[in-house]
């Protein structure tokens, strides 16, 4: 229940009687809960969960600390919030609908609703130490996946097929699935950043930019890797080249205290020194943990002044795109340590030339 507590220290100054929680995510962090419908109430007193029947079972088994209560159509969440006596309820403003808002209003009079203003996700930036196992062992399965798939891809295969294939290998490591829809992208369509993999097929010559990432016991993990089938021309090997310098350059400055806006400037700055900034239009990375993309934003924006803190875990990923030519992207998965940074993702960074 530390994190339960680590929550009642943070809203203290909402002004609140209590906290409703039911996105997905939340829910597992804060309850354990990994099943599809419930609802979660913490006040200073109570620590409820909330499900139908289907659920009750799991719920008892899976979130400890809390009092699990059964809610069906006759006897509701608006019931349970009305006996709590809650009258200013924070919500997951950044989760919740207009829907489930007129209808909480409508349920409870005089309900008043709270934003917390994307609260739970800032907790939930600072992973404790069962978290980055979790994320590591992910990691690990999408390294292992990866060193398999350079034994599938070659001319006459498909993106489509090396993905099926990169999803069905994590399986059987124990991965529940993907942690996003695979982007495989080869040839010209490399200069895709965000190139799913289609019905394309492989051919000799062909820039292959693979992000792939899995789920274990719910954390992600994301890696890109870019490698060429056949011989890599110098332009391939100069784009490439340019683009390990930023993710590296980046590596050596990641530590508590410096920003997401300042590292994505360190790979920009190198990128664009190169003549390519207009070339890498997306952000240098971002957060991974119950989600594949959440806080903290590396960016240059406003929104990625952020200090870097020990127990984050980020992407390092930058990438340079040129239409009609192709492109690369290089992406490590990093836990933030006290002292500076720990790369999880192991997979060789080398441009590799594959079926030569």
């Amino acid at each position: 229940m530390n994190r339960v507590n680590k929550l009642l220290d943070n809203i203290k100054k909402y002004n609140t009687d209590g906290v409703l929680i039911f996105k997905p995510e939340n829910r597992k962090y804060f309850s354990g809960f990994t099943g599809t419908t419930g609802y979660i109430i913490i006040t200073e007193e109570e620590r409820i969960f909330a499900t139908d029947f289907r659920y009750m079972e799991q719920a008892k088994e899976q979130c400890k600390g809390y009092t699990i209560k059964e809610v069906d159509q006759k006897y509701t969440i608006y019931h349970l919030l009305k006996e709590l006596k809650i009258e200013n309820l924070a919500v997951e403003d950044d989760f919740i609908t207009y829907e489930f808002v007129l209808n909480l209003e409508n349920n409870v009079k005089g309900l008043k609703l709270i934003p917390l203003k994307g609260l739970l996700t800032k907790i939930r930036m600072i992973k404790d130490d069962e978290e980055v196992e979790l994320i590591s062992k992910a990691a690990k399965i999408t390294d292992d996946a990866f060193t398999h798939i350079l034994n599938f891809v070659r001319p006459g295969v498909k993106e489509i097929e090396i993905s099926n294939e990169l999803e069905a290998y994590m399986k059987k490591q124990g991965a529940t699935g993907a942690s996003f829809s695979f982007i495989v992208a080869s040839g010209l369509r490399s200069s895709m950043p965000h190139g799913v993999a289609s019905e394309k097929v492989i051919e000799q010559g062909d820039f292959v930019t693979i992000d792939m990432g899995c789920i274990y016991k719910g954390y992600c993990s994301d890696m890109t890797r870019t490698i060429v089938v056949g011989k890599a021309t110098e332009e391939q090997k100069k784009i490439y080249n340019i683009v390990l310098k930023a993710q590296e350059e980046v590596l050596k400055a990641i530590k508590p205290g410096i920003t997401g806006y300042e590292l994505d400037s360190i790979a920009r700055d190198i990128i664009t020194k190169e003549g390519y900034g207009d070339n890498f239009g997306h952000g240098l990375g971002h957060g991974v943990g119950l989600e594949v993309h959440e806080l903290p934003r590396l960016a240059n924006n406003d929104k990625s002044k952020t200090p870097m803190e020990s127990g984050m875990v980020i992407t390092d990923e930058p990438g340079i795109y040129i239409s009609g030519f192709g492109g690369v992207r290089i992406e490590d998965l990093i836990l933030v340590t006290e002292d500076g940074y720990k790369v999880l993702s192991n997979s060789t960074k080398d441009l590799l030339e594959i079926n030569i």
